[in-house]
């Protein structure tokens, strides 16, 4: 994908951000491999004129696509190799970008990321909310005004309904969509640009974000993306120039295409039946969470336990598979043990206590054996971690100070 490189450097100039949002400001960015980052508009680095760009060899800093402060400057970083169509890479770049724009206008209505990992898979939360989305979905699509006022409205008056139901996860919906729905709506405008489909096709192929009921459902976080690049749309279409002042307000995407509704009211929601799909749906997600920790256990390897004082100091919200006391980090985590941080890039299980950041056991898998000393291990692409150790078998269980 490095052959892209200048392509990319030549397609984010301001012309081109300010089509997909008014003001948009570049931040640095960052398009990184296995082996090296290529660094691009930050203060720190001077590139080369020709090349536009600074090389650094890769470190763990460049994980995940996101946007980190790299050398006290925001930066969002893409991997390359993650993507093979020049759409994708540049569409991924701009949402994350996005996010660095976010940060220069000083965004704060972000969520707090316990209630999602704390939500709960209620029925009658999931039937509303999969009609919620549906009626979503529709309101955009439709073309009679008529129609799409009523599809708005019954989409308000079911998410009132759900609100007084669940109060401050739909606080925690509310917010994610805000901070990602404008995300994923320019990322959305730079994909239309840049891809062979028309606008229509890329329209139908993010609205299946918001329309699949069983993966909405067993992704609570990812699946309102969708729901707030929808509201973006509708409001592109009912308040045009909305964008103008959003960071100067406090109000949430829903607040605001709230305020383009005023009889939804009339909208009288019945008493919520839970319909046959909504126990298919519920239960698939149920029966996923259970199984992504039992294809956990079942990976072949040395099994080794981390048990004592440990802090998450950082991880990876999307990627995240709850379950009673367990938290199955799929990507990454970042903890502390020994007054000391380590970087685990692989799937681990993290056993918590009051609180998502405490942790008080730690299981990874390991496809090679650590080195084993007087009073520590040694994981490859981990480090030393110091403790009294005891093994058995392909079992070995670490406790640290």
């Amino acid at each position: 994908m490095t052959h892209y490189l200048y392509r990319i450097a030549e397609d984010l100039v301001k012309e081109k951000l300010e089509n997909y949002w008014p003001g948009f400001e570049l931040v640095a960015y960052a398009l990184y491999d296995k082996r090296n980052v290529y660094l691009f508009n930050h203060p720190k680095f001077s590139s080369n004129q020709q090349d536009r760009f600074h090389i650094l060899r890769w470190d763990v800093q460049f994980t995940g696509d996101t946007i980190i402060i790299y050398e006290e400057y925001p930066t969002a970083i893409v991997n390359m190799e993650s993507y093979e169509e020049y759409e994708g890479l540049y569409s991924i770049l701009i949402h994350e970008l996005f996010h660095g724009h976010q940060y220069i206008k000083s965004e704060k209505r972000f969520p707090d990321e316990m209630m999602g990992i704390t939500y709960p898979l209620s029925k009658g939360n999931v039937e509303l909310r999969n009609q919620e989305r549906t009626n979503l979905y529709n309101a955009l699509l439709e073309n009679n005004i008529i129609k799409k006022k009523q599809y708005l409205n019954t989409f308000i008056a079911l998410r009132e309904k759900r609100t007084a139901k669940i109060k401050g996860y739909l606080t925690y919906e509310k917010l994610i969509e805000t901070i990602e729905g404008p995300a994923l709506y320019v990322e959305l405008k730079a994909y239309s640009e840049k891809s062979p489909l028309d606008y229509d096709s890329v329209l139908r192929k993010y609205g299946q974000d918001l329309i699949n009921k069983y993966e909405s459902t067993s992704n609570i976080r990812r699946s309102s993306y969708s729901s707030g690049l929808f509201m973006c749309l509708l409001l592109e279409e009912l308040s045009p120039g909305w964008m103008e002042s959003f960071f100067d307000i406090e109000d949430t995407l829903y607040d605001l295409l709230k305020q383009q509704s005023g009889d939804y009211m009339e909208y009288s929601i019945a008493d919520v039946k839970i319909s046959s799909e909504t126990e298919e749906v519920v239960n698939f997600a149920m029966e996923k969470r259970f199984k992504a920790f039992e294809e956990f256990n079942e990976q072949a390897g040395i099994h080794l336990y981390i048990e004592g004082e440990l802090t998450a100091k950082s991880f990876d919200p999307m990627n995240i598979i709850p379950l009673e006391d367990r938290l199955l980090h799929k990507s990454f985590i970042k903890v502390r043990m020994n007054n000391q941080d380590f970087l685990i890039q692989q799937p681990v299980i993290a056993h918590v206590d009051n609180g998502i950041q405490n942790i008080n056991k730690l299981h990874l898998i390991l496809e090679n054996a650590p080195i084993e000393n007087i009073d520590s291990i040694t994981i490859n692409d981990v480090g030393e971690i110091k403790g009294r150790y005891k093994k058995q078998e392909n079992i070995l269980h670490l406790l640290i100070d």
